[in-house]
C-alpha cells in the first residue's frame, strides 16, 4: 500500500494545537522529530500546559496522517510527573520539555524549561548502601542463572534481564540517568561510547552464537569497583 505522504512535523504540531488546544498557556514539540531521528514510524509528541485542566493525562491520536501522543498538564500537576521522574531516574518529561520546540508560549515556559533543564543537569539521587548492595545481589543472581542453565529457552530471558539490570547498573552508579527499550542503549551511548559497544558485541555474540562469556565478563567488569558478585553474607530483612 502507498504511504500517505504528510505535511512536515512541526506544522502538524502546530495546527494540532490550535485545532485541540487553542487555549493552553503553552505547547511544546519533542521527541524523535526535534532530535533529528525521525523515522517512518515515529510520531509526535506534543506536551500542552492548559490551566483549565485540574490534572494531567495522555492520549494518543492519529492527526493529519501522523500519529500523535499528547501529554496533557495543568499548570502545577507537570511538577509531580517531573518528580515521579526522577525518582524513578527516567527523566521521561524533563527531558522532552527541555529539549523540546515551542510551539505556544504565553510566557511561562522560561521557568518551566529551566527547571526541567537543572533536574536533568542534577542526575539521579545516588544509591543508598543498601540499595547498591541488593542491586550487586540481583546482578550475580541472574549471572549465576545464566552460566548454569542449559536451558536455551531459558537463558534468552535471563540474558533479558541481565541486559537491563547491567545498564541500570552502570549508570546509576556513575551518577547518569537510565533507559527504557530503545533508551537503554541510547542512555549507554550517551554515557560511554566504548562501553556501549562492547555491551552490544556481548549480547549480540550470545543471541547469535549462544556465546555467553562476553555477558559474562561484561557483568563482572561492572561489579568489580564494588566488589565484584556478591552471595555469601547477603541479608534482606532480618
Amino acid at each position: 500500500m502507498r504511504r500517505m505522504k504528510r505535511m512536515k512535523a512541526l506544522f502538524a504540531a502546530k495546527r494540532f494545537v490550535d485545532e485541540y488546544f487553542p487555549h493552553c498557556q503553552a505547547a511544546i514539540l519533542a521527541g524523535s522529530v526535534v532530535r533529528g531521528e525521525e523515522t517512518l514510524t515515529s510520531d509526535l509528541d506534543i506536551v500542552i500546559f492548559d490551566n483549565q485542566i485540574d490534572g494531567a493525562y495522555r492520549e494518543s491520536r492519529i492527526e493529519y496522517n501522523w500519529p500523535i501522543e499528547v501529554f496533557v498538564h495543568s499548570l502545577t500537576s507537570y511538577k509531580t510527573y517531573f518528580r515521579s521522574d526522577v525518582e524513578r531516574a527516567r527523566p521521561s518529561l524533563p527531558k522532552m520539555v527541555a529539549e523540546g520546540i515551542v510551539l505556544v508560549d504565553t510566557g511561562i515556559l522560561s521557568l518551566i524549561k529551566n527547571e526541567a533543564a537543572e533536574l536533568l543537569n542534577e542526575g539521579p539521587a545516588p544509591w543508598s548502601e543498601q540499595t547498591l548492595m541488593v542491586k550487586r545481589y540481583m546482578l550475580t543472581d541472574a549471572l549465576g542463572d545464566l552460566i548454569g542453565t542449559q536451558n536455551e529457552a531459558e537463558a534468552l530471558f535471563i540474558a533479558n534481564t541481565l541486559a537491563e539490570a547491567i545498564h541500570e547498573f552502570v549508570l546509576r552508579t556513575n551518577g547518569q540517568w537510565i533507559g527504557a527499550s530503545k533508551w537503554i542503549i541510547r542512555a549507554l551511548k550517551q554515557y560511554d561510547e566504548d562501553f556501549a559497544d562492547r555491551f552490544v558485541m556481548a549480547f549480540d555474540a550470545f543471541y547469535k552464537t549462544g556465546n555467553r562469556d562476553g555477558i559474562i565478563k561484561i557483568t563482572d567488569e561492572v561489579l568489580a569497583p564494588f566488589g565484584g558478585r556478591l552471595f555469601e553474607g547477603y541479608t534482606a530483612g532480618k
